[in-house]
């Protein structure tokens, strides 16, 4: 039967318009008359709107707007003003930290410290959204996978643009903001610092990483393919196991010896997720404070052959066989 090959929404449940439970007192109202969209539709849940920003929410978004503002004005002031040369370079233009011998100080505006004002306004805008998130889930009565999931990437952007700047003594050791100068240094750093794949942590936050996108593949093929049995109903499966349920786990169990369960599977694809970021994290803060080339220590530890310090290269005419 085709219509169950679902890669698409294919049935839109349309019902009037659900603005959620009432707000207490003391909130700021929720932002937007709710609307239904055919194309929302195929994808997700067809209404949109109302959302609810709140305090926390409001100013994060004031915040991530003067750090966006900062760095795009700082842009466009780099090919004098011109519009066109901002379109033209916009991948390649960057706001960058501040030279090395400036150190942990407030440099000029000019030489680095717009940077900085950036990353203060970013890093507070991101704080708040995660302060926004934890507020929300509480007040949903939800338990905070989702806040300590985003505290986890939190931790991972701090270690990048500030927690290791400053165990080194430097802000140009951070990111500059930019979509092509951000590769760059991340390159250059890898470069630098004797090859991070050698990393042992860059090595197991990418097994997370593909480990995330194995069992979001795995999980989201097994539900689409019996949610002609309702398995698109997961907590009803979890609480009261059906054929759903049961066909899928009969399928991995006769696939691979072992299946996971409607609920358990969630908490693996958590734990790889969050796991990704926490060990790139680390591996960021060891980097230079406490190995200095990843290669040299890949070879003392076994992990890397080490390559001849002498070799001799031997003319191919010289060699038995070769035809004259």
């Amino acid at each position: 039967m085709p219509e169950y090959q679902n890669i698409f929404t294919s049935v839109q449940v349309r019902c009037p318009a659900y603005p959620g439970v009432p707000l207490p007192k003391g909130k700021l109202p929720r932002l937007g008359k709710p609307i239904f969209s055919y194309w929302l539709g195929k994808i997700g849940d067809a209404q949109f709107g109302p959302i609810y920003l709140g305090f926390t929410g409001t100013l994060s978004l004031i915040f991530g707007t003067i750090a966006l503002l900062i760095i795009g004005f700082n842009m466009l002031a780099s090919v004098d003003w011109s519009p066109i040369e901002f379109v033209k370079n916009f991948f390649w233009l960057a706001l960058e930290p501040p030279a090395p011998e400036y150190g942990l100080t407030i440099p000029p505006l000019t030489e680095g410290g717009w940077w900085l004002a950036t990353g203060f306004f970013l890093t507070t805008s991101i704080i708040l959204w995660w302060i926004r998130t934890y507020k929300r889930a509480a007040d949903l009565g939800m338990s905070q996978y989702l806040s300590w999931a985003f505290a986890a990437a939190i931790f991972f952007y701090l270690s990048l643009g500030f927690i290791r700047p400053v165990m080194m003594g430097s802000w140009a050791e951070a990111v500059p903001f930019g979509i092509f100068p951000h590769l760059d240094w991340t390159a250059a750093f890898s470069i630098r610092y004797g090859n991070l794949y050698y990393n042992p942590f860059h090595m197991v936050s990418i097994a997370f990483l593909y480990g995330s996108a194995l069992l979001f593949a795995m999980h989201g093929a097994t539900i689409l393919a019996v949610s002609r049995f309702g398995g698109d109903r997961e907590i009803d499966q979890v609480v009261d196991r059906g054929t759903a349920a049961e066909r899928a786990a009969l399928f991995w169990r006769w696939t691979m010896g072992f299946n996971a369960t409607m609920e358990s599977i969630h908490r693996w694809a958590w734990w790889c997720a969050v796991l990704t970021v926490i060990t790139a994290g680390i591996g960021i803060l060891l980097t230079g404070t406490v190995v200095d080339n990843w290669y040299l220590w890949a070879v003392k530890h076994g992990v890397a052959p080490s390559y001849p310090i002498e070799t001799t290269v031997q003319d191919p005419l010289m060699l038995q066989g070769v035809s004259q």
